[in-house]
């Protein structure tokens, strides 16, 4: 692609170093073939190139021309040092979204790692969802899985949003806070992540302005009001430091004052209950030096010249946090009686204080590709589970609340009797532990020890902790830990060792089931024919045995699964045959289809078929619309209105058997009735567990007639439930909104019938 002219009356402003890239890029140049550099510049140019001529025409909310978007992202990532194939896709990252180019093409332009870097930030916005929340969630689940095959990808997403947050001021009111919302949740705990600090603040102070903008705008005036005072008493402190570094043989790169940001010193208001008047440590004193010996030697300046407060010092050089982080932190009290805190670390730790993971790249010759950091690194942990439970955890809403759980900085680091450190979250316990170490050592966890002493497994541990597991081999997890753990990932294996330990039990029930409605003759040929695996497929399992395991324990319906293979069976028949292994049909069912059409004429009863006649709704199966249902004349008190196949037609004579239907006039009239229908849930035993699945069916407008919970230690809870229900439909809804709760272990329908 040829160089293209840009309007000299364009607003788009083009910053020196891309000017410089499309010089070379549109210069023959006689630099030879492998010349680094020239096709580094190169690729650059073109890039910004093929999205300046695809984004003309658009613009952002603010009347900016669209692309100064793409020249802004791809000037952040630049900063950060990102190599060509980042600042590229920095330029191209919105084209296959906005644009009819597909990523094919940006392949085909711009090679494979381009491809792969725009591939993972681009949205699933051409994808339809059934909820926000879901298609949130998709798009998280991609971008991880991005992060782990090049880790950049989050990278150039971070600037992608930090300038999004920049010219959020443009966007609606709902907008600005749900973008803000999400900034703050996601995005800044994955920029502190990976230790990209200058990114992290900005994300956090702009996310806290549209949140809370009447506390924003308070600080920020107190800050600003005394910012004179504080930058004097900094200097001072600055000038007594200097010259007992000096004294000291220290070489002092370099010492400043640092304000906090805004969001930091709101969050300790919070954490502190405490007025702004109250909040003296302000700003923080930061010394570079240039070794880890100096830092030491330093601090011990520091104490000297200042009166160190107790339990303020906090070694993260001798303990590194997950991001890498490393520096000495100290509070002293300043030359006016006011608590001052101090930094200290060495130049190459500074800059990975500044840039995180992006210093990796910026400020070492890796000799190879930006990306060598890869998921199999410690510091990675939070983002291997994440990737395990991606397939897992299938409720949108739980895999965010997992998502932004396990992006929250750590900051408890026990040790291992070894000697290793392991991170964990605030109030984590022994059995965390044990699952960060090995999910087997935590499902054989049967005992702990706490810096020698022996423990409960509830024990809440502290920093510099020693934990030593001890395990059973015949040993298993038990529900009582799901009251005290802490972490996502130990509560997920927890739950998932309770549904899995019960596999075999599973597949027996759903064998049962499916043998009972299709009949025993030939159906172990039908379970191992392709037909059956076809319909395992078609209910999204990988194999009929899994398929079975998800019928027997709740996961998929039976009259799902039978529709599935009424499907694959017809579709491998002609048409004047029977498909083979249907289910059999009743005498109920034979009935009906002999007997003349009911009548569908207009009337007011939700029953058609039985006008001027008395009847009534049994119990023994509950029948709702859209269900098939069956008359039966009794003695004395009408008809009683059944679902087809419920036992207690087993035995009833046919001149008896009445053809009836539901009216769907009545039922589509915007006053349909309700219908009571009793269901059973079995579910982990944990407090507020029947509190939640009330709050869903509340939030579906169904009314709870009773509620019923059955409990035994160390068994499942029983719940029955009777609950008011329109049609089948949503009664349909109901039993997968409760399936997508983890700790549901079964649902059904309670009733006389097989379903």
């Amino acid at each position: 692609m040829s160089s293209i002219a840009i309007s000299s009356s364009s607003d788009l402003a083009i910053p020196e170093w891309l000017k410089k890239c499309l010089k070379e890029s549109s210069t023959n140049s006689s630099v030879t073939e492998d010349d680094r550099r020239h096709h580094d510049l190169v690729l650059i140019g073109r890039a910004f190139e093929f999205a300046y001529q695809l984004h003309q025409g658009q613009y952002r909310k603010s009347g900016e021309l669209y692309i100064s978007h793409p020249v802004a992202v791809a000037g952040l990532l630049r900063d950060l040092g990102g190599s060509p194939a980042m600042i590229a896709a920095g330029f191209l990252h919105d084209v296959v979204e906005d644009t009819d180019v597909t990523i094919e093409e940006i392949e085909e332009r711009f090679g494979p790692e381009v491809r792969q870097l725009v591939e993972g930030v681009t949205k699933l916005s051409k994808i339809n969802f059934k909820s926000k929340t879901e298609s949130q969630a998709e798009n998280f689940r991609r971008m991880f899985l991005a992060m782990a095959q090049d880790i950049r990808v989050i990278v150039v997403k971070l600037a992608d949003r930090l300038h999004n947050m920049r010219t959020l001021q443009y966007m609606s009111e709902s907008s600005r806070r749900r973008s803000a919302q999400e900034t703050r949740d996601i995005f800044a705990p994955l920029a502190n992540r990976l230790g990209i600090w200058r990114i992290k603040w900005e994300l956090e102070d702009l996310a806290f302005k549209y949140l809370e903008p009447e506390a924003f705008r308070e600080i920020q005036h107190h800050v600003s009001e005394k910012r004179t005072a504080r930058e004097e008493k900094l200097a001072k402190a600055t000038e007594i430091l200097q010259e007992r570094l000096r004294q000291a043989g220290i070489h002092c790169q370099d010492i400043s004052g640092r304000p906090k940001h805004l969001y930091s010193i709101y969050q300790k208001m919070q954490r502190q209950q405490k007025e702004f008047s109250e909040i003296y440590d302000l700003a923080a004193l930061r010394i570079i030096v240039q070794t880890n010996e100096e830092c030491y030697r330093a601090l011990a300046v520091v104490h000297d010249a200042f009166r160190p407060i107790p339990g303020r010092f906090k070694d993260y050089i001798g303990l590194p946090k997950p991001n890498r982080y490393q520096s000495l932190h100290t509070g002293v009290i300043g030359l006016t009686g006011r608590p001052l805190e101090v930094q200290i670390r060495t130049v190459e730790m500074h800059h990975i204080a500044e840039y995180g993971i992006a210093a990796h790249w910026k400020y070492k010759e890796t000799g190879g590709s930006n990306s060598q950091l890869t998921t199999t690194d410690e510091k990675f942990t939070w983002l291997r589970q994440l990737l395990e439970w991606q397939s897992d955890l299938k409720d949108a809403q739980e895999y965010l609340d997992s998502v932004k759980d396990n992006l929250f900085e750590d900051d408890v680091y026990v040790f291992t009797p070894k000697g290793d450190v392991v991170p964990l979250s605030p109030g984590s316990t022994t059995v965390d532990f044990a699952y960060r170490i090995h999910t087997e050592v935590g499902n054989h966890c049967a005992g702990a020890r706490v810096n020698g002493r022996m423990v409960p497994l509830s024990t809440r541990l502290h920093n510099g902790d020693i934990v030593e597991i001890m395990t059973q081999k015949n040993g298993h997890p038990s529900l009582d830990w799901l009251n005290f753990v802490r972490t996502s990932a130990a509560k997920y294996r927890i739950k998932q060792w309770y549904k899995r330990s019960r596999r075999e039990e599973n597949v027996a029930r759903g064998r049962e089931l499916l043998e009972k409605e299709l009949g025993k003759t030939g159906f172990e040929s039908l379970l191992k024919s392709e037909a059956m695996q076809t319909v395992a497929e078609k209910c999204n399992y990988h194999s009929v045995e899994d398929l079975l395991a998800g019928l027997g324990y709740g996961e998929v319906t039976l009259n799902l699964v039978l529709n599935r293979w009424r499907e694959v069976a017809k579709g491998q028949q002609p048409a004047t045959t029977a498909p083979p292994f249907l289910p059999k049909e009743s005498n109920t069912a034979k009935a009906l289809r002999e007997a003349p059409p009911a009548s569908s004429r207009a009337t007011d009863s939700p029953i058609v078929g039985v006008e001027g006649l008395v009847y009534h709704i049994v119990g023994c199966c509950s029948p709702i619309p859209g269900e098939p249902i069956i008359g039966v004349v009794t003695r004395g008190r009408g008809i009683s209105i059944h679902r087809q196949g419920c036992h207690n037609l087993e035995n009833v004579e046919y001149e008896r058997l009445v053809p009836v239907s539901w009216n769907s006039a009545v039922e589509n009239s915007g006053r349909p009735h309700t219908y009571p229908v009793d269901i059973q849930i079995e579910a982990l035993d944990r407090v507020g567990v029947l509190k939640d699945i009330l709050s869903r069916l509340s939030d579906q407008g169904i009314n709870v007639r009773h509620a019923q919970v059955k409990t035994a230690i160390g068994q499942p809870a029983l719940m029955d439930l009777g609950i008011d229900i329109r049609d089948r439909s949503q009664l349909e809804q109901v039993f997968i909104q409760i399936k997508k709760m983890s700790d549901i272990l079964n649902i059904r329908r309670v009733g006389q019938i097989d379903e």
